[in-house]
């Protein structure tokens, strides 16, 4: 049960201290809409999506509104399109046609991004696998809500790197074709390691092929609480450090569990899982750098950076674990320089670095996330980033992705302004030094000795 004196303290984090629900994320399977014809194709899709999600916005602020916690996204998670397609798109422009009819089911039913024009190519890439990705520039082009992704690499298979050149080539490409918006389309690819089934995120979610035909999955976060609650530990020990960021990671994902529980009572669709990421925004108090500077770093960035973030993130984890029965999804802490304002100011003030935030990723939620670097970057140069990221996730078993946005006509020290939960940020400088006979190498990186476990 709940008792006042929770009640009265889940209050003063949503008054006080930025607590809100991120996202209900309503997961689709699209297996059933499958044709070999894509005009059928689409016509399911739309019907499934809209039919199934027609009433996912509304009740998402009922809730809010009865229970006084602000959910901020409704989201739509879907089966990778890449397989959707596979029978009936022939070409990447056929792709592009699929993704304007998921970007007009999102609206019409309201939510603010659909997840899954995705492909799932860690071990090697069917031909329609292929057509997707290579569609991505175009469908991310034209469209407003759809976000994409690819998995190039797991622990079990290795990284494909073929498809990670090819990522780092469609990272630009997109970069080239919405470069009339600061290249914003980048903000809506991930590339993944070890992607999750059942994240809730954006811009990384779809639906797992593994999920039920519908789902419910909610993604909390209380950066801001965090830092609150350890700022009266202020020269305590680590075991009342822990111990404080454990509990109040509790009382967050308690909210979580409440929310999804009734958005699936109300929708009338199962309850997947409540994913607990510490994820921040642009908002003043709402970032996951000040936790860390709290906890005793000048600047993020400094010395002893990856050591504060991997205790805030394992104690984040095991708070959140004994508050719900069903926690998945990424879970941690998210470190995305644009939507973090202690992070940008860390980059301005020269403490935080590309390779501190790539030493960073082998500890957080995610990797390298929302980062700007200059619109010149070779896409060699993206492909061996990505190639670094997947190699922390394969060889430590755990989900790492790249959100890269080179943005196209800005260099190093300009600001790109992305706006809403994206925010802004400065362009930081990439490593020039050439990887590209190392890219170009055709396969396969085989999985580490770590993975045969049977």
């Amino acid at each position: 049960m709940i008792n006042f004196k929770e009640v009265n303290e889940t209050n003063q984090m949503i008054e006080n201290e930025n607590l809100d629900v991120r996202t209900i994320t309503l997961g689709i399977s699209l297996l059933d809409c499958m044709s070999g014809d894509l005009e059928v194709l689409k016509k399911n899709i739309y019907e499934k999506i809209t039919t199934l999600a027609k009433d996912l916005v509304k009740t998402g602020d009922e809730i809010g509104a009865e229970f006084g916690i602000p959910i901020v996204n409704k989201r739509i998670s879907i089966t990778p399109i890449g397989l959707v397609g596979s029978g009936a798109c022939k070409s990447t422009d056929d792709y592009v046609e699929l993704a304007k009819t998921l970007d007009k089911a999102a609206a019409t039913v309201g939510v603010n991004f659909i997840g899954g024009f995705s492909a799932l190519v860690s071990k090697a890439m069917t031909r329609a696998d292929e057509l997707l990705i290579r569609a991505i520039p175009g469908a991310l082009a034209a469209t407003e809500r759809v976000c994409a992704s690819v998995n190039v690499g797991s622990t079990r298979t290795g990284i494909n790197m073929d498809a990670v050149r090819l990522s780092g080539e469609i990272v630009k490409a997109t970069a080239e074709a919405t470069k009339e918006r600061d290249s914003l389309g980048c903000a809506k690819l991930v590339i993944f390691c070890n992607a999750p089934d059942d994240n809730p995120f954006m811009a990384g979610a779809f639906l797992g092929v593994t999920e039920g035909d519908a789902v419910i999955n909610v993604g909390v976060s209380g950066p801001g609480v965090v830092k609150r609650a350890i700022e009266g530990v202020r020269g305590e020990g680590f075991e009342k450090l822990c111990e404080t960021i454990k509990k109040t990671a509790f009382k967050v994902t308690r909210v979580g569990q409440l929310v999804a529980k009734e958005a699936s009572k109300r929708l009338k669709v199962p309850f997947g899982i409540v994913d607990l990421s510490l994820a921040p925004t642009p908002a003043i108090g709402d970032s996951v750098a000040e936790i860390l500077e709290e906890i005793g770093l000048e600047k993020v960035g400094a010395p002893g950076t990856t050591a504060a973030l991997a205790l805030l993130n394992d104690q984040v984890k095991k708070g959140g674990v004994m508050a719900s029965s069903y926690v998945g999804g990424l879970s941690g802490a998210f470190i995305p320089v644009s939507e973090d304002q202690g992070m940008i100011d860390a980059v301005n003030a020269g403490a935080l670095t590309l390779e501190k935030l790539e030493a960073m990723t082998c500890v957080c939620s995610v990797g390298l996330d929302m980062i700007a670097i200059p619109g010149k970057t070779k896409e060699t140069t993206i492909s061996g980033i990505i190639a670094d990221e997947m190699a922390i996730g394969m060889i430590n078993q755990k989900t790492t992705a790249v959100r890269l946005i080179p943005v196209i006509g800005k260099d190093v020290g300009e600001i790109v302004e992305f706006g809403g939960l994206l925010g802004y940020a400065p362009v930081m400088p990439v490593n020039e030094f050439d990887c590209s006979r190392f890219v170009n190498r055709q396969g396969r990186i085989p999985a580490p000795i770590h993975s045969f476990k049977n």
